[in-house]
């Protein structure tokens, strides 16, 4: 069993998906074996913050993450791996923690981070007002004058 609690701006491929990610995560990632497959059971929990992609303000959110995965060494073996694990390929047959902490981090991470609600969302002073009530919309003909232009030929 390894114990980690690592800042998420420390892993170099979350670092370069996620700009100025912050926050950090607590785990242990725990290795066995289950049906002739090496296993690993990743367990995480903390909070990352990032950027809300409405507002544009850091945001926090909470991690919590158990995930079961089946080291594989070629692509191929995924096949044979049960259903409640995820395959996951170690190509030269080892593979770090550090390295499933992070994909698993990549995983549980939104594309576009955004605030639950709505209202938490941070709305500049500056911001310029946005009408409540719609414009009517306009409604366009490009060929409306078509059948009286065939008619006069």
């Amino acid at each position: 069993m390894i114990d980690f609690d690592v800042p998420l701006a420390e892993l170099p491929r979350l670092k370069a998906r996620v700009p100025g990610i912050g926050g950090s995560v607590r785990g242990a990632v725990r290795f066995g074996r289950q049906s002739d497959l090496a296993v690993a059971e990743i367990s995480l929990a903390g909070k990352a913050t990032l950027q809300c992609q409405r507002c544009m303000q850091a945001m926090e959110l909470p991690l919590e993450s158990t995930t079961h995965v089946a080291l594989i060494f070629a692509e191929a073996d995924a096949a044979e791996v049960p259903e409640e694990l995820e395959p996951v390929l170690a190509r030269s047959g080892n593979i770090s923690a550090g390295e499933l902490v992070e994909e698993e981090l990549l995983l549980a991470l939104p594309i576009v981070p955004l605030h639950a609600a709505l209202r938490e969302c941070a709305v500049p002073a500056a911001a310029p007002l946005v009408s409540q009530e719609a414009a009517e919309p306009v409604t366009q003909r490009p060929f409306a004058g078509l059948g009286e232009l065939l008619r006069h030929k």
